[in-house]
């Protein structure tokens, strides 16, 4: 998943606070963030409570295509109403709907004229139009300019800029003085220098808000940019190595360093005014995903994608909102909205495609993902992203395959490459090619020391077949120290103590297991075995029912019934006859 990030950490949680200021929504908006579900088409109902309804059902899910139909047609028999006005204004700003939201906003603002999320939408109406003047007066107007918040300010600012004015333009930026918000406030004071052509304080502010967050991605972009246009391209070559370093192979930074080292020219962050202003939502919207507050953020984002369409990161934080809230069709339409000219585009379509998958659309993902890799054969992340579908479709042999050549195109695989071997391991294990995968297993740790997941894995295998006991027990100790919370590896553990025939460990770390997955049929069926060697028949029934109940494995369902109907054999698990010595358990 593609992640940046403008603002962060404490001056991310900063600027939110000061923005909500600027984006009053009346308590009755404030939806519940719990819901994940998006409706892929929208069949309104007939009355207004119903339409009403199914709107705050959809709002509360964040499917803000739905409610933005929905508040629309309960609208339509109440038209009057302010309330409904304001919701249904909100859902179309969030889902992208433009057109209504700018009538919306009109209506709105005839009834409550301080809105301030009416007066900054037309302000940005006006900025796209170039009606610089007009937007400063919006954004003077109402509780935003009484409150002067950060939105209120660097809109301001760029539409002095917008006028070539760029005296005022930084005395307005200026006028923020709190320390948290001094990097992005100097970010866009450099872009503003930069577009109005006064080079030295361009250097200055764009140098200032590097220094000030070097780990951020759109700082280091935008300063290397500037740097290679006025003939420094040593230097931009550095932050964007330096940036490597931190977050490795992000496309943005190896499409500049492969212009860089082509000797072709680095266009600025941002052309015009309009892109500057769609720069300043771009990065509030981005703050607010990152603060939980997905409406605010998605407001924003739609804004800047108003103001600028090629905005990639902007149309890939929407996507990757919309993930997070496992909306996947309206991940994949967001993805869709990144330019085909972009660096971003790849990796776009490879996410694109894996919320196919998590859509159910299996094949339809598969064959996307097949296409973009027979079309950029040695993209290691299409590779990879391929090679998760098919082992998510138990396509083992093709998945170590695409895994393989995925391996191949690394000339020394580093620590970042661990994921590679490790489920390249799982599918040899899984298509029982076990040498193959113990070393995959053994070349993924070498990587990574002391990563957990390998570590459960590759103990838990070995526990299994009965050898290296000592060794498998500390990595499934070690693994559940580094991630207590995990119920799979807390049911490693039990399930090893089990094999061990150490049943009352068994049974205790099994129940800890049981407590954090209660709806996984193996961790089900694991302490009913370990409840049936304690002499707990009836709970070890229990169990197994439930695990027979949550759907199984086919392969694992014929023994489950067994052990319902008839027990468990008196004889013993086979490993309680090596007893692991004391330092391994």
């Amino acid at each position: 998943m593609i992640r940046h990030s403008l603002i962060r950490g404490r001056s991310a949680a900063r600027i939110l606070a000061a923005v909500s200021l600027g984006l009053s929504l009346s308590a009755g908006a404030a939806l519940a963030r719990d819901g994940l579900a998006l409706s892929t088409s929208v069949e309104v109902g007939e009355s207004q409570s119903g339409n009403y309804l199914a709107a705050l059902v959809a709002g509360a899910d964040r499917d803000t295509t739905a409610a933005a139909a929905y508040f629309r047609e309960a609208l339509r028999a109440d038209p009057r109403n302010p309330e409904l006005i304001e919701r249904a204004f909100a859902a179309a700003l969030a889902s992208g709907n433009m057109p209504d939201a700018f009538q919306l906003s009109d209506r709105l603002l005839t009834r409550d004229s301080n809105n301030s999320l009416g007066r900054l939408t037309l302000a940005v109406r006006a900025i796209a139009d170039g009606q610089y003047a007009v937007a400063r007066v919006q954004l003077a107007a109402g509780d935003a300019g009484r409150a002067h918040d950060v939105t209120t300010t660097l809109l301001t600012a760029w539409s002095f800029a917008g006028l070539n004015d760029g005296h005022d333009a930084l005395a307005a930026l200026d006028r923020i003085r709190d320390p948290s918000f001094a990097v992005f406030r100097d970010y866009h004071a450099g872009l503003i220098a930069d577009l109005t052509g006064n080079a030295p304080e361009a250097l200055k502010r764009l140098k200032a808000a590097y220094d000030g967050e070097k780990n951020t991605l759109r700082l280091a972009d935008s300063y290397a940019r500037y740097l290679a246009r006025h003939g420094d391209r040593d230097g931009a070559k550095k932050v964007y190595e330096d940036f490597a370093h931190v977050l490795p192979h992000h496309p943005l930074v190896d499409g500049a360093l492969a212009d860089l080292a082509a000797g072709r020219p680095l266009d600025p962050i941002v052309r015009n005014a309009k892109d500057g202003a769609a720069e300043v939502l771009y990065g509030l919207g981005g703050a607010g995903s990152r603060q939980g507050d997905e409406l605010a953020a998605l407001i924003y984002l739609r804004l800047a994608l108003y103001l600028r369409p090629d905005h990639a990161l902007a149309a890939v934080t929407v996507a990757d909102l919309y993930e997070q809230l496992k909306q996947n069709q309206a991940a994949i339409d967001a993805y869709d909205l990144v330019p085909e000219t972009s660096p971003m585009r790849a990796s776009a379509n490879i996410q694109a495609g894996l919320s196919l998958d998590a859509l159910g659309r299996s094949d339809e993902a598969v064959k996307r993902l097949q296409e973009i890799v027979d079309s950029h054969p040695n993209d290691v992340d299409a590779l990879s992203a391929l090679g998760s579908l098919q082992r998510s479709a138990k396509k083992f042999e093709d998945a170590a395959q695409t895994y393989t050549k995925a391996i191949d195109l690394i000339p020394k695989p580093e620590r970042s490459n661990w994921t590679l071997f490790y489920f390249r391991a799982i599918c040899f294990e899984r298509s029982k090619q076990w040498p193959k995968a113990e070393a995959d297993f053994k070349k993924a740790l070498e990587l990574f020391p002391d990563q957990p997941l390998v570590l459960n894995y590759l103990g838990y295998s070995w526990i299994d077949q009965g050898v290296n006991l000592d060794e498998a027990f500390k990595m499934l100790r070690q693994a559940v120290d580094l991630r207590p919370t995990d119920g799979y590896v807390v049911d490693s553990l039990g399930w090893a103590d089990y094999k061990l025939g150490h049943y009352d460990d068994a049974t205790r770390e099994l129940e800890k297991a049981i407590e954090l997955k209660p709806a996984d049929p193996v961790v089900n069926d694991h302490l009913g075995d370990a409840y049936w060697r304690m002499g707990r028949k009836l709970d070890a029934h229990f169990q197994w029912n439930h695990a027979r109940d949550m759907g199984p494995e086919p392969e694992d369902l014929p023994a489950i019934l067994k052990k319902i109907d008839s027990g468990l054999p008196d004889d013993a698990p086979a490993a309680t006859q090596t007893e692991p010595k004391k330092d391994g358990g």
